[in-house]
């Protein structure tokens, strides 16, 4: 593969640790070397030993998808080496995973760059707050009218409960991302909730929210052992759908959402925090030729 020229270093390039997509690094690149008059679609394969002049352009609109062997080459022919190399190489990797897992795994070997942390502003606070599903349930307790900021209290009211020192690592989370805060000073400082929200982008967000739906949805699993049956409700629906009927159903369930927001906001005095789960997914295939036979693995396989 050709080397990159000298000339062709250039400190104002779209720095790669501030992407978690990778077709939208290499777009940013290929349009910022566009614009200096350096690239063409043709030159970016030569540089990447590609046989197909039309190949970058196939993998930016999402028609194409880069190989494990394939990232390497990419990634130098953008001019990254060494640490920048490996970052694209994973980036990848995390872009193409196809399971919520694997997605997990790839984010992490990410957050293991230096420059990525330093770039992306990602501290373990904000980590935190996505891994623990008691986190956004103690924020909600905080509305309650009874609350009370002591973490063995906090511990003992949670469904299950949670170490006492989880609690306490839990409000200094919450504190510092602003979603709780001291309302008054010293000692009769109490906690309620703030109004800071937590965003990291979509990628990420959609990571952590899966993650985040995975674990209600083993709550409300373990609530049909854990919970008496006048203080839960679980029920479920078979339907058979058109598409007209699926999208009313899916309008109808988030004005449900809407109506549940207000009803909260309504109350005069809040005492505890339950959890809602909508679940909405085809037990049924329009065209069996449709289907992604890895994504409907048995129990027993692995991928």
């Amino acid at each position: 593969m050709p080397k990159l020229a000298a000339t062709e270093a250039d400190t104002t390039a779209p720095n790669v640790y501030s992407f978690l997509d990778y077709r939208a690094f290499l777009r940013a690149y290929y349009e910022h070397k566009k614009l200096a008059g350096r690239l063409s679609f043709r030159a970016f394969s030569q540089r990447a030993g590609l046989g197909s002049p039309n190949y970058l352009k196939l993998v930016m609109d999402g028609q194409r998808n880069l190989s494990h062997d394939m990232a390497p080459r990419f990634a130098r022919a953008c001019g990254l080496s060494g640490d920048a190399e490996r970052y694209f190489e994973r980036l990848v990797d995390f872009n193409q995973a196809r399971t919520v897992d694997e997605r997990t795994r790839c984010y992490r070997k990410l957050c293991r760059e230096r420059r990525f942390r330093e770039r992306n502003k990602l501290g373990p606070a904000q980590d935190l707050y996505h891994s623990r599903w008691y986190l956004p349930a103690i924020r909600e307790l905080a509305g309650s009218v009874d609350f009370n900021a002591d973490p063995e209290w906090v511990a003992a009211r949670l469904l299950p409960p949670i170490a006492p020192r989880d609690a306490q690592l839990a409000i200094d989370t919450l504190l510092e991302l602003g979603l709780l805060k001291r309302e008054g000073k010293g000692r009769a400082a109490k906690l309620v909730r703030g109004e800071a929200t937590v965003s990291t982008g979509p990628e990420v967000r959609s990571l952590h929210l899966a993650n985040f739906h995975r674990s209600m949805i083993d709550h409300a699993r373990t609530s049909i052992d854990r919970i008496p049956v006048d203080q839960r409700d679980i029920s479920s629906l078979t339907l058979c759908l058109g598409e007209d009927g699926l999208d009313r159903i899916k309008r109808a369930v988030q004005r449900f959402r809407r109506e549940l927001l207000e009803i909260e906001q309504l109350e005069a005095e809040p005492r505890q925090v339950v959890q809602i789960n909508f679940q909405l997914f085809p037990l049924s295939a329009v065209d069996p030729a449709d289907r992604d036979p890895d994504a409907y693995l048995s129990e027993t396989e692995t991928p």
